[in-house]
């Protein structure tokens, strides 16, 4: 399967003052670091090989999981250096180790999905990004996605439109080469390089429907830790 970049190098400013001296992907869900959780379910559903694209406090995530040999994985880093490089910036940055094509997801994200059939999606669109959504209603976060016969017709996160009845889930696939004219004197988003490649026509859809989990808020941190409580999560 394809690699995954996973984004673990934001200062996660909602969770201070904890993640002052512990970054976000290591605070305690559960009874254990959060990105303990989140690479399990990685390798589950069929993932081998993980690039940490990480920053703040980074050294405390590489010291934790090392080479993900105890996760049954290969993991490999990219850091961002002085400065933030935005989540576009930071896979620029990794892509010496990602190769042509991967998965992108956020170091706060469980997303509980198919992933093997996600990336099959992708490579029978022929486009050169896929973006999974989820049928949202507002009701786990924001819908900002308006989806027409399973293709996506807007995505912004801060102009909303009641057409937006989907939610960007946090699971991509991109192609390299779409990182060739980043900006490179500037932090860069992901939104913006998912806005530009959907304003082309070459943005694929994959709907999804397992809910996703998070812990970039005290709130999903609570929702995480009571979903990995109850007595279906054991066997996941």
């Amino acid at each position: 399967m394809l690699r995954v970049a996973i984004l673990a190098g934001g200062l996660a400013t909602r969770l201070r003052p904890v993640t002052t001296r512990v970054p976000k992907a290591l605070i305690q869900v559960a009874g254990e670091p959060f990105l303990a959780h989140q690479l399990r379910l990685l390798r589950t559903a069929g993932i081998e090989h993980v690039v940490l694209c990480v920053g703040h406090l980074g050294d405390q995530i590489q010291q934790y999981v090392g080479n993900g040999a105890a996760f049954g994985l290969d993991v490999r880093y990219a850091c961002d250096g002085p400065s933030q490089l935005g989540t576009a910036g930071a896979i620029r940055n990794a892509l010496p180790l990602l190769g042509s094509t991967f998965f992108v997801l956020y170091g706060d994200s469980y997303l509980p999905c198919d992933y093997r059939a996600v990336e099959r999606a992708f490579f029978a669109s022929g486009l050169d990004a896929l973006m999974t959504v989820l049928r949202n209603d507002d009701q786990w976060d924001r819908s900002n996605v308006a989806v027409v016969d399973g293709d996506i017709v807007a995505y912004d996160k801060s102009r909303r439109t009641p057409q937006m009845r989907h939610i960007d889930y946090g699971l991509g696939i991109f192609s390299a080469f779409l990182f060739d004219h980043a900006p490179r004197e500037l932090p860069w988003d992901l939104m913006a390089l998912y806005r530009d490649v959907l304003h082309r026509q070459r943005l694929a859809a994959y709907e999804v429907s397992e809910r996703f989990f998070e812990v970039g808020s005290w709130n999903g941190i609570k929702d995480f830790e009571a979903h990995m409580s109850a007595p279906q999560a054991a066997t996941r």
